[in-house]
């Protein structure tokens, strides 16, 4: 039975399979954040070589953008609720193995670089697997409160798991971040495999064949409400989001601040992200024209941090930054699931996804050279590519082919 369109800002948690998985995801996030600082402080302290903490990252995203478009096709063939459970299962005993090893002391920077190439392959599939999966458990008319509310929960994943990776590494020792992540896991296991089946909307699942890949690449061009949102975030996610790599270069920099500071900067752009979220479920926003109007608060936002004269100007306007990515990053991946044929829907989302997570690779990369020799015009070609991205999609909005 389809829901009728939410007017309550949570009316996507009155859905018990959803509630579920959310609560489940929520525990589960924190641990993923939580893995990611530990990740980077092992990198350290195996090598102490940013260069290497660099390639470590590249490892585990780079499967992703090789490989997203084709999972896409993997999800709209397969259950989704069984393909979460196989790769969430499997990420876990990827964290439980690297937790052991650096437990152990055995964890060299190989194993380190395998396990990272093993988790971004798994990433590439789980990704578009669960963004598909939220219509699923929630029908149609609550899908934009769901993604909303599923985007909240990552941004409030990405605040409190570095703070819970500095308290395992001061109290119990580095091996328990990634020991922690393998655990949270369990949660989503538990909330995949209790839901009622008969609840769900499933959607129709494609024969394999050849081209379909193709085929999905073919239909996101005709559909202005998904390739203008896959554009916008290539380019954002490509040269914007790249906020690990460019804000403690800026914090150290130009901004004179040591440790605090770059704790303070990457805080206040998670806050941000966070109180946008919040008001995102009572205002929500979905197509081209609200997508572009977000990149433009976006691009002003960033520019103003690029400009900052001191730490706390900077930290008000990663405020503004914050909130403007998680409406830019809720309402494009809202307009792309509602304007999605459920068939091709994995497909979608894969595009989505590999814009997204796929691109820092590339960016964290480009954005490393460009903040190295000057962290305010790295912080600055964030704000071009947000400008860039609302001309883009105020020129592919209206398109029809």
């Amino acid at each position: 039975m389809t829901v009728a369109a939410p007017a309550r800002p949570y009316a996507a948690f009155s859905v018990p399979n959803f509630r579920r998985f959310a609560i489940g995801q929520s525990v589960s996030l924190v641990g993923s954040w939580t893995e990611t600082v530990g990740q980077a402080l092992l990198v350290l302290r195996l090598t102490d070589s940013a260069v290497l903490l660099g390639l470590a990252t590249a490892a585990r995203y780079l499967p992703v953008l090789l490989l997203t478009p084709y999972a896409g096709v993997i999800v709209d063939r397969r259950d989704k609720r069984r393909l979460l459970l196989a790769t969430q299962a499997s990420l876990a005993c990827l964290s439980l193995l690297l937790g052991l090893l650096v437990a152990t002391g055995v964890a060299g920077l190989g194993a380190v670089f395998a396990i990272a190439l093993c988790f971004g392959v798994l990433t590439a599939i789980d990704n578009p697997a669960r963004q598909a999966f939220i219509p699923e458990m929630v029908g149609h008319d609550l899908l934009r409160n769901a993604v909303t509310l599923n985007s909240t929960m990552v941004n409030v994943g990405r605040a409190v798991g570095p703070l819970v990776a500095a308290g395992l590494v001061a109290g119990v020792g580095l091996s328990w971040c990634f020991l922690l992540n393998a655990a949270s896991f369990t949660a989503v296991l538990i909330a995949l495999a209790t839901m009622n089946r008969s609840a769900l909307h499933p959607a129709h699942r494609e024969a394999p064949g050849h081209g379909q890949l193709r085929e999905g690449l073919r239909y996101a061009r005709t559909v202005p409400e998904i390739l203008a949102p896959v554009a916008m975030m290539a380019l954002i996610g490509t040269l914007t989001y790249e906020f690990e790599v460019s804000l403690p270069l800026l914090a150290r920099g130009p901004l004179a601040g040591g440790e605090t500071a770059i704790s303070l900067l990457l805080g206040a752009f998670g806050a941000g992200s966070v109180i946008g979220g919040l008001l995102l479920t009572r205002h929500p926003t979905t197509g081209v024209p609200s997508l572009v109007h977000a990149a433009w608060v976006y691009a002003g936002a960033m520019a103003v941090v690029a400009i900052s004269p001191t730490l706390w100007t900077a930290i008000v306007a990663l405020l503004v930054v914050g909130a403007a990515s998680i409406t830019f990053l809720t309402t494009g991946n809202s307009t792309v699931q509602l304007a999605a044929d459920p068939a091709y829907r994995g497909r979608a989302t894969a595009l989505w996804s590999t814009a997204f997570v796929g691109s820092t690779p590339i960016g964290a990369t480009l954005i490393g050279l460009i903040a190295s020799a000057d962290p305010r015009a790295a912080i600055a070609t964030g704000a071009a590519a947000c400008a860039a991205a609302a001309l883009v999609g105020r020129r592919l909005g209206g398109a029809r082919r």
